[in-house]
């Protein structure tokens, strides 16, 4: 049975390095804010890139609005996974 098509994303995904949750670069960021967008450090191209939508202590919600493989829309995420995006940087993906 054939897959069916996704929709490609419109960003690059693959130019978003690996961040695991127990590296420096993840334990070394400042707070996240609302509106910040982030991606899934672990694994990028699964989740895709997304726009925080409110922090709750250690947990963030996040929507992906489906940019990942896994189309995933909105998810509650520990804040250590998720590394910010700088504005700089966008234009590059």
């Amino acid at each position: 049975m054939p897959k069916p098509n996704r929709p490609q994303s419109p960003y690059r995904l693959d130019r978003l390095p690996i961040v695991q949750a127990f590296h420096w670069r993840s334990r070394s960021k400042p707070p996240l804010r609302e509106g910040e967008l982030v991606y899934y450090g672990p694994m990028p191209m699964q989740y895709g890139i997304g726009e925080v939508q409110y922090v709750a202590g250690k947990r963030v919600s996040v929507d992906f609005r489906g940019t990942g493989t896994s189309n995933v829309h909105e998810d509650i995420i520990d804040a250590r996974y998720l590394i910010p995006i700088p504005e700089p940087a966008l234009s590059l993906l």
